[in-house]
């Protein structure tokens, strides 16, 4: 499943969706290394004065265009928006990567095996969802796992933490409002640290890596101990927890290496997740 090394010099990297919470944290930590592009939706003015990014709306825009422009040896997808519009433009690049030998990394989610429940997912599991977000990121997934398999890399993630991150900020917000922070007592799964996934994802580049890859902690949490531990770091107030119970029998949503495993220093444990959120 390995390639010889890559001098990092003839790389040209382009991250779609590098304003966005994950992408944003990838671009930085690959911006020092390889000649890195990305994409921004909203307008900011960061983005608009940097050389680097283009503005791209996947509803609106041709992401042909882009690629043209910044001619990427590997592209980075951390899109968001419109599923459909998102389908279309996955349909583009990868004629693109076929076109032009390039790579493509995709940023996939335990959700497309969210219709299993008793056991956690391995690379090789076949998907079955029951979500709409499940079954939009294996329509991707399939299109391109049709692609020469060296030029693929499917990297799927299980919930994304990190002091800086959306959820954190909600949690935030939901006890500076006294709102109640949802959790499900019976869901099972791993966590993931936003600096350590982008770790792994320049690893997976520098060793020219291809296949899918399961990217979460090497331990399995249940969700609503977990948050309540995070809460606890971040908080000394008492937060008011919503129990929300979709099954009455523990359920699964967790995806664990069992064929690319990265090496030890690359792997994180819940514990080391929890400990960056330590107030």
């Amino acid at each position: 499943m390995t390639k010889k090394k890559l001098d990092p010099q003839k790389h040209r990297i382009l991250i779609l969706g590098a304003s966005g919470y994950i992408g944003n944290a990838i671009y930085k930590e690959l911006g020092p290394y390889f000649r890195t592009f990305g994409t921004y939706r909203t307008p900011l003015k960061a983005f608009e004065n940097n050389q680097q990014f283009f503005h791209y709306n996947v509803e609106q825009d041709d992401v042909y265009e882009i690629l043209e422009a910044s001619k990427p040896s590997i592209i980075i997808s951390a899109l968001r928006g419109d599923f459909n519009a998102q389908v279309i433009a996955h349909q583009h690049i990868a004629e693109y990567v076929i076109a032009s030998g390039c790579k493509i990394i995709f940023l996939s989610s335990a959700n497309v095996f969210d219709a299993y429940s008793k056991y956690p997912s391995y690379e090789v599991d076949k998907t079955l969802s029951h979500s709409v977000y499940g079954h939009f990121k294996i329509k991707i997934e399939n299109l391109l796992l049709r692609l020469p398999k060296k030029q693929v890399a499917i990297v799927r993630l299980p919930m994304v933490f990190g002091p800086g991150s959306p959820r954190i900020q909600e949690f935030k917000k939901a006890i500076e409002e006294n709102e109640p922070v949802e959790v499900f007592p019976n869901l099972i799964m791993n966590v993931m640290l936003d600096k350590k996934l982008t770790q792994q994802i320049h690893y997976i580049i520098n060793r020219n890596k291809y296949g899918v890859f399961h990217l979460g902690s090497t331990d399995l949490v249940h969700h609503d101990e977990f948050i309540k531990e995070i809460l606890d770091l971040i908080t000394d107030k008492k937060v008011q927890l919503k129990q929300v119970y979709t099954t009455n029998e523990d359920r699964y949503l967790a995806v664990l290496p069992k064929f690319n495993k990265l090496p030890k220093h690359l792997q994180i444990t819940s514990e080391k997740i929890l400990e960056e959120h330590d107030k």
